[in-house]
């Protein structure tokens, strides 16, 4: 059988954890002043992976919290995956010396083809590609853009480069506790060929458990921010429940 991993997601901008409501920097909620201290509390419930997003870099695109992904990194014991800003070969490279295991491309993967292929060439499956898509079509910069590129035939073309994992997002679902889009991360998944992680949208226990019966289809997980801070899922149940 193959695995699902829920992945604990930690937002940080200025230093904080914090979380937005579509990606609005208008409306945001600090959860816990300590990004670190919010990664130990995830790893003690049980995370096996830690999802870190540095908000400032996505806006600024380029790691605008990397000194502080790297102490997140070396406080835990589990893998951690990063994204926000991450355009160039030397900022994939910091992070991953500073102990990152995971590094996502967002924008970049529209914008800039040739880096990202530069990058899967060099890290295989140390990549994630961050597909956000708003009905249907890529959204880059931080959501504030969208492209005339749809989600699936981004994900051929980057598989066939070598990409081996996308996190999928459904603008429209993110931070609205409406549950994920199911059809849409299965369907990426099964062009792909490719693990494919959720994220947005997963708002309670049964989202979870209806997106783990798409294991065998290549749904590898999914990223939970919202529900876990305001306890609509407990991590340490949630885990033990899809185990």
């Amino acid at each position: 059988m193959s695995t699902f991993t829920i992945y604990p997601a930690i937002d940080i901008r200025g230093g904080k954890a914090v979380r937005l409501i579509q990606g609005d920097y208008n409306q945001e909620t600090v959860y816990n002043d300590s990004p670190v201290a919010a990664a130990k509390d995830w790893q003690a419930a049980g995370a096996a992976w830690i999802h870190l997003v540095d908000l400032d870099g996505a806006k600024e695109g380029r790691p605008a919290n990397a000194e502080l992904i790297g102490q997140i990194a070396k406080s835990v014991n589990v893998p951690v995956q990063v994204g926000g800003g991450l355009r160039t070969m030397e900022d994939v490279e910091k992070l991953i010396e500073l102990g990152v295991s995971r590094v996502i491309l967002g924008t970049a993967a529209i914008e800039d083809r040739e880096f990202v292929k530069k990058v899967l060439a060099r890290y295989g499956d140390k990549v994630a590609i961050g597909i956000d898509a708003r009905n249907g079509y890529v959204a880059t910069r931080g959501w504030l853009e969208t492209s005339e590129v749809k989600a699936e035939q981004l994900a051929v073309e980057l598989a066939a480069q070598g990409a081996s994992t996308f996190i999928f997002t459904d603008i429209s679902r993110d931070g609205m506790m409406k549950g994920p889009n199911t059809e849409a991360i299965v369907e990426l998944a099964r062009v792909s060929r490719s693990n494919v992680i959720a994220s947005g949208g997963v708002s309670v226990m049964d989202d979870l458990v209806k997106l783990a019966q798409h294991r065998a289809d290549g749904v590898a997980g999914a990223i939970v921010g919202k529900a876990l801070y305001t306890g609509s899922i407990n991590l340490a149940d949630a885990i033990q429940r899809l185990a």
